[in-house]
């Protein structure tokens, strides 16, 4: 058996050599990912006040929503939750609703507010209410707030002793053409009333200062329903008026009665020139001029038959005179050839017949003796040269 072989000379290692020994690195992190912010915490809880406040300020009550927008705004600045902007825009819509809420609030009393103010002006009318068409001349009646002025007013009739706003002079079927709001219709409507008021109440100088004519004719969508009705009135509103203010043929002394008719119709014929101006329509003026040539005739006609009435002479002498100086100037009137030769003819008419000769004559027929205060204001204004084509009664005074 032979010996293993003996090692080489030298430092000792061991033999065979061991196997080389290698240490790894541990791995590099994985760049470019971290886990965020509170990663792996739940979210902050949405504030239930701030959904409150929407919800309240569009569908229940806005107020409701301010007071929950409110709430959300602070609880969230201190717990941190969500829905800051839904509290921001439920607040906003709560504010502007609780706005519209108010005004709509505002409107809805002041209606009712006014509602109730008619009502009550209704419940204070004395009288027993009938409609409009129901009355006929002679009743008396009352309004609400006393204004005749409302197209078709409410009526209440009451007894002429009483206290009241209007009295009816006439109720009467309306002849005009098929459009009863014209010119034409109006002018007709009025024409009739004042007839109506010249033979109800005929010594107008009798008349309270204030008392007016008013009438009330069918509107176009009554008229296509068959309305036909005219209703004129006296009215007397501006002041407290008890009794009738009747006081037609009947009531009167047959001389009276005949003088006053023949007084009004020529009054009335002076107070109607035609609508235009007369550069326009000169044939329409003389025509006018005659029609009051041939009015003051009839009144001359009937003076002269009562001349000779006792305590008469006097008075109706000084108005026959005037009466034909007038006369001859509207004769000259109805043949001018131009406006020019109407105007003056025109003024020296009117100029020609005075109030205080018209007075004395109806003291003679034991008549009112008091001047209306338009006529005396038409007489001052054809003294001062402000006269002419203004001569007559307005619409509206009595």
């Amino acid at each position: 058996m032979s010996n293993p072989p003996s090692p080489p000379p030298g430092p000792h290692h061991s033999w065979p050599p061991p196997p080389p020994h290698h240490s790894w690195p541990p791995p590099p992190p994985h760049q470019g990912w971290a886990p965020p912010p509170g990663y792996g915490q739940q979210p902050p809880a949405l504030n239930g006040f701030a959904l409150a406040s929407l919800l309240s300020g569009l569908l229940c009550f806005p107020p409701l929503g301010i007071a929950f927008g409110i709430a959300a705004l602070v609880q969230i600045a201190k717990r941190g939750d969500r829905g800051k902007v839904l509290a921001i825009v439920g607040l906003v819509v709560s504010v502007v609703m609780t706005g519209a809420l108010v005004f709509t609030g505002q409107r809805l009393l002041n209606s009712v507010d006014d509602r109730f103010d008619s009502l009550r002006e209704y419940t204070d009318v004395e009288g027993e209410l009938t409609d409009l068409d129901d009355l006929r001349a002679g009743d008396c009646f009352n309004v609400p707030g006393g204004d005749l002025v409302d197209e078709r007013p409410v009526t209440y009739r009451i007894d002429c002793a009483k206290v009241h706003h209007g009295e009816v002079t006439a109720a009467e079927v309306l002849e005009v053409p098929d459009d009863p709001e014209s010119r034409a219709a109006d002018r007709a409507a009025e024409d009739t009333c004042w007839k109506a008021q010249d033979a109800y109440a005929m010594d107008t100088w009798a008349l309270p200062e204030y008392a007016e004519m008013f009438y009330y004719a069918p509107s176009r969508d009554s008229w296509r329903q068959g309305d036909r009705a005219l209703v004129c009135v006296i009215g007397t509103t501006e002041e407290e008026w008890r009794g009738s203010l009747r006081k037609d043929a009947p009531m009167l002394k047959p001389e009276q009665a005949a003088f006053l008719q023949a007084a009004n119709s020529v009054e009335f014929v002076m107070s109607r020139p035609p609508d235009s101006d007369v550069e326009d329509v000169l044939p329409e003026y003389q025509a006018w001029a005659r029609e009051v040539y041939a009015a003051l005739g009839a009144e001359a006609k009937l003076l002269q038959g009562d001349a000779a009435r006792p305590g008469m002479e006097k008075a109706v002498a000084a108005q026959l005179k005037e009466i034909e100086a007038a006369r001859t100037q509207w004769q000259r009137a109805s043949q001018a050839r131009t406006p020019e030769d109407f105007d003056q003819p025109w003024r020296r008419a009117e100029l020609a017949m005075s109030l205080e000769t018209e007075r004395a004559l109806r003291g003679a027929y034991g008549l009112s003796t008091v001047v209306p205060q338009w006529l005396q204001e038409i007489e001052d204004d054809l003294e001062d040269g402000a006269g002419g084509s203004d001569g007559g009664p307005s619409s509206e005074s009595a």
